[in-house]
């Protein structure tokens, strides 16, 4: 490590030497956020990079708080990730998340401004760059106080709810109706993104018994399936309870933006 640079911790998924999680890791961070990061002053390094004895966990955990910088790459959802994501949270320090292109934003994360990335596509490295180098330079504008997080916004929350002022309170049980249509919006499309839950049972055992046909006769059902996956995949946001969860929160934003 130079000595003339600031520490950039990344957090992310590893995986095991040789494994498609490991090479896309690598990829994304000497091709991605290492020249992000040294652009702007830091130096990236990572929990695999670290050669200091004693418990790897505990250096982990003090790189996180210790670090003027963290970086955390949600692709995959590692659970790892998303533990030390919390800690660095708590302590409202500069943050910056990014995530593979495609990948879907965790929902308690979702508010959080996430930046996708294909490493596999030179021009979405380049922008994801661009937007790596913009959200450090933001960040170091803020004060400790100004930065926010799930946590922090939920505490500020619950101080608003109690508080003895009607319009902050009001305007927390705003937030909170909003939240909660988000909720249950994300609920309603990981329901309906199973087609167990919109076709009917007797359906899935023909399908079932189909299966343990002949290969040619179980190749023409997959596909079948793959074409019905794509039409209810298609017809998610078309249906009725996800539009009218979807109006609610429309208009409950538009009455918090003419309020406040």
């Amino acid at each position: 490590m130079t000595t003339d640079k600031k520490t950039c911790f990344v957090i992310s998924p590893i995986g095991e030497q040789g494994s498609e999680t490991r090479k896309r890791s690598d990829q994304v961070l000497k091709h991605v956020i290492a020249p992000a990061v040294d652009f702007c002053g830091y130096e990236a390094t990572r929990a695999d990079m670290m050669d200091d004895p004693g418990m790897i966990t505990s250096q982990i955990i003090q790189r996180i708080i210790d670090s003027p910088l963290v970086i955390a790459d949600l692709t995959e959802s590692n659970p790892n990730v998303f533990y030390e994501l919390a800690i660095r949270h708590a302590i409202r320090k500069p943050l910056v998340q990014i995530i593979q292109k495609g990948d879907k934003i965790p929902f308690d994360v979702a508010g959080m401004r996430t930046i996708q990335v294909d490493h596999k596509d030179l021009d979405s490295v380049d922008e994801a760059k661009r937007d790596i180098e913009k959200q450090i330079q933001s960040i170091e504008l803020k004060s400790t106080e100004e930065i926010d997080s799930p946590i922090t916004v939920s505490i500020k929350l619950q101080a608003l709810r109690q508080s003895d002022n009607p319009e902050q309170r009001s305007m927390a049980e705003f937030v909170f109706a909003v939240e909660e249509l988000r909720s249950d919006i994300a609920a309603i499309e990981n329901r309906l993104s199973d087609p167990r839950n919109i076709l009917p049972p007797e359906l899935f055992s023909e399908l079932f018994h189909r299966s343990k046909m002949k290969n040619h006769e179980t190749e023409v059902l997959i596909r079948e399936l793959m074409v019905l996956s794509d039409e209810i995949h298609d017809r998610i946001p078309q249906s009725k309870e996800f539009a009218m969860l979807n109006e609610r929160l429309e208009k409950l934003q538009m009455r918090l933006r003419h309020r406040f």
